[in-house]
């Protein structure tokens, strides 16, 4: 630079900028130099070394210098650099399986069968079994006793009709002795007045029963509807603990709902952590097993706070597994987590991302540590 600025004439420093320059950048034309040059292409060149090594040899004033040189720097690419951060891998589509929990009941179950580990399985395929001899006899238990209410409703509501109908026929006989009473009360004119007096009496009586009894009906019919109400939401009650029991039972017999491989968990088994096998007695909720599709794979990365602007749609990274150094993989990112969070011993905040492995390989399974480079543009 100083060469050339050694060349340059001093009366060219006052020049006015010659805007006819503009046109080196679209296409070829005839640049006012102080002697004829062949056109300059920044698609071809790129960079200001380029520009000063195409111009160092002509004389131009100090404005149509600075214009060409802001070309040049505008005109070239952008610099890159790469994020390096950590991170483990994950199945896109997986379905992980724990020991059943039950309802009413947090004992412990024991492990009759289990699919080994690394297996294939389909929808509908076994995968585990849990003695279900408890819950067939609880459900048995409370069929017994379903059936038993049932009876006792049905039970019920005959000697309530009995009761009803008798009710019934008592108030049939105490409306015809009304009748009789209100026909004997007409032969007043020829009766004595103490006959008289007798008929009116049983009158009122007569029409005092039948109030009474249909007073005493309409409450006896309250009564006794609540009471078969009373049954009947006990039967219904023990109905919903038979199926419950049932769908308990079922439970215990675990199947596969995706297609893809079986990976086992570990889980506490007595002295120490290992997987589950036949005969262990698990706790509901436990892990066991885990199904995932090994074609389809994301890679869950800690991202740091200073570089979350890194994150964005179409920015790519470089897997590397720490199991297998010599193999690599290309991710594009998905999403990521809207606030950073720290661990509970760190004041560093980091995001989570979310990277979809464009490659499939037999090696890249679930829970494999790795270090990604996250391809970054200024």
């Amino acid at each position: 630079m100083r060469a050339f600025r050694a060349k340059l004439p001093l009366a060219a420093t006052t020049a006015a900028p010659d805007v006819s320059l503009l046109h080196a950048y679209r296409g070829p034309t005839v640049i006012p130099f102080a002697q004829p040059v062949p056109p300059f292409q920044p698609s071809n060149h790129g960079t200001i070394q380029k520009a000063l090594e195409y111009i160092g040899d002509f004389s131009l004033n100090w404005p149509n210098l600075l214009l060409l040189l802001a070309l040049a720097a505008a005109t070239s690419p952008p610099a890159r650099h790469s994020v390096r951060c950590t991170g483990r891998t994950a199945a896109l589509r997986s379905s992980v399986i724990q020991v059943p929990r039950q309802y009413g009941s947090f004992a412990q179950l024991t492990l009759l069968t289990i699919v080994q580990n690394g297996v294939q399985a389909k929808p509908g395929d076994l995968l585990a079994e849990f003695d279900a001899t408890d819950q067939l006899k609880q459900a048995r238990d409370a069929l017994a006793k379903f059936d038993d209410l049932s009876h006792q409703v049905d039970q019920k509501r005959a000697e309530q009709k009995n009761n009803a109908e008798k009710r019934n026929s008592d108030l049939i006989q105490a409306e015809a002795d009304l009748k009789k009473a209100e026909i004997d009360i007409q032969k007043g004119p020829v009766l004595s007045d103490l006959d008289q007096q007798k008929n009116t009496v049983k009158l009122e009586d007569a029409r005092a029963h039948v109030a009474s009894l249909e007073r005493s009906n309409h409450f006896h019919d309250q009564a006794e509807a609540a009471e078969l109400r009373i049954l009947e939401l006990q039967r219904d009650r023990q109905k919903l603990t038979v199926e419950r029991q049932k769908e308990n039972a079922s439970l215990l017999t675990i199947r596969s709902s995706i297609s893809g491989m079986v990976a086992l968990e570990n889980t506490w088994r007595g002295n120490g952590m290992g997987h589950a096998q036949e005969g262990d007695r698990l706790y509901p909720g436990e892990p066991l097993l885990q199904v995932f599709d090994p074609s389809n794979m994301v890679v869950l990365l800690s991202v740091g706070e200073p570089d979350g602007a890194a994150l964005k749609p179409g920015v790519k990274a470089v897997i590397h597994l720490d199991a297998f150094p010599d193999l690599t993989f290309t991710a594009h990112f998905e999403s990521a987590s809207p606030v950073a969070t720290s661990a509970f011993d760190t004041q560093v905040k980091k995001f989570t991302a979310r990277f979809v492995v464009d490659q499939s390989d037999t090696r890249l399974l679930p829970d494999l540590s790795v270090a990604a480079d996250i391809e970054v543009t200024n």
